[in-house]
């Protein structure tokens, strides 16, 4: 017989996580703010995407949290939208869970926002493995990151609703197989959407801004 405990660590977190996180979006829902969590390796072009996205959806009072390690250079970038911005510093955490996400929130102050766009750290890992209480996740690549990555992250592709392609304007310039991606992570979520963008040729960001403006009605209708 062992003379030690095995205290099943991740398990315990993961529990506790998940419950704040569907406390956190019932509160959400109650208030109705839509919260969008952005996820993607560094340098596929969330920023740039989102400040994008603002444009097209000037009809909606919108909030936006950047998550990074450090500095402030994404949240002065967004905030010239004119969009509420407010930067969240992770202490060299690599994700936001449900509780800083909560905390970012009561700093950035929802009152009269109807959607709230999280940036979240820039990593295909973490991000994923901790719900932060979003009503929709989203998934950034960018061509030159490759076509292989539904085969190296499969849980960021299986938790994303939606994943856009970023710099598609720079396809001819790499060995990317669009149909490939399509296929791969197809397979591991048959229900995920995906729109090819890019946030530097403004090209099928409409499509990105209406589709959110469909899930916020969506959401809206059952409440």
């Amino acid at each position: 017989m062992e003379n030690f405990r095995i205290l099943e660590i991740k398990e315990s977190v993961f529990g506790d996580n998940n419950k704040m996180a569907d406390s956190l979006r019932k509160d959400l829902k109650s208030k109705g703010v839509f919260l969008l969590n952005v996820m993607s390796s560094p340098g596929s072009g969330k920023t740039s995407t989102i400040v994008k996205t603002i444009e097209y959806l000037k009809d909606l009072n919108i909030g936006v949290m950047e998550a990074d390690i450090d500095s402030a250079v994404d949240a002065e970038t967004v905030s010239k939208t004119g969009a509420k911005v407010i930067q969240l510093h992770t202490g060299g955490m690599c994700h936001l869970d449900a509780e800083m996400t909560k905390q970012g929130l009561e700093g950035l102050g929802t009152d009269n926002l109807d959607l709230v766009i999280l940036e979240n750290v820039g990593n295909l890992v973490c991000p994923a493995e901790f719900d932060t209480g979003s009503s929709k996740n989203i998934m950034i690549l960018s061509v030159p990151e490759g076509d292989d990555k539904p085969l190296k992250y499969p849980l960021m592709f299986s938790i994303c609703d939606i994943l856009l392609i970023n710099k598609i304007d720079a396809i001819e310039n790499f060995d990317f197989d669009f149909k490939a991606v399509e296929e791969r992570a197809k397979n591991i979520n048959p229900n995920i959407k995906i729109i090819p963008i890019s946030a530097k040729k403004n090209e099928n960001i409409d499509k990105f801004a209406d589709w959110i403006k469909d899930e916020i009605k969506k959401w809206k209708e059952n409440k």
